[in-house]
């Protein structure tokens, strides 16, 4: 599942049995896992975002995301907050991925997790430039412990590129 498709998802209680809100962002962990998500919130000042831990959520699929309850939900100061999807200081959507060679990949457009796997995040797709995602699709690169997550870029290691050119050989045929 990509994690823009989670975006805007309903979250339902499963106890209450009623609409309790909708997926405005994904909050991730260094260690490439879903640690939440971050529901709509009607504040607009203070700083303060609602979240739900990944261990409150029951179940997910393409039409909604099930909780335990409302009182899952939790206030979080968003500075707080270590990595994000799609806003916040530390967002990984459009961030440059660079090797440690020094070669630029493209951007983060977004991120694969398997629901087998629950909130491991399995893969980058990348993005470099319009033009080349029309002409040749994006390109998706497997995660690995050995990428880090900088202020300004993904740190990939140096054999990541021939990673991708295997990636779209696969995909491609």
């Amino acid at each position: 599942m990509k994690m823009q498709d989670m975006i805007g998802l309903s979250v339902f209680g499963v106890e209450e049995g009623k609409v309790i809100g909708k997926i405005v962002d994904c909050i991730l962990d260094s260690n490439w896992t879903i640690a939440g998500i971050e529901l709509e919130s009607k504040s607009f000042f203070g700083g303060h975002v609602k979240v739900v831990a990944w261990k409150d959520i029951v179940a997910y699929g393409e039409d909604a995301v099930m909780i335990t309850s409302e009182e899952a939900i939790q206030k979080t100061d968003s500075d707080r907050i270590p990595y994000t999807f799609l806003e916040g200081k530390n967002k990984l959507k459009d961030l440059q991925v660079v090797t440690a060679t020094g070669t630029i990949l493209g951007k983060v457009s977004d991120v694969y997790f398997d629901q087998k796997m629950g909130n491991t995040i399995v893969a980058l797709e990348i993005s470099d430039g319009l033009v080349t995602d029309l002409m040749e699709g994006r390109k998706w690169l497997p995660c690995s412990e050995e990428i880090s997550i900088g202020e300004d870029a993904l740190l990939v290691p140096a054999m990541s590129e021939e990673r991708l050119e295997k990636a779209i050989n696969i995909v491609n045929g």
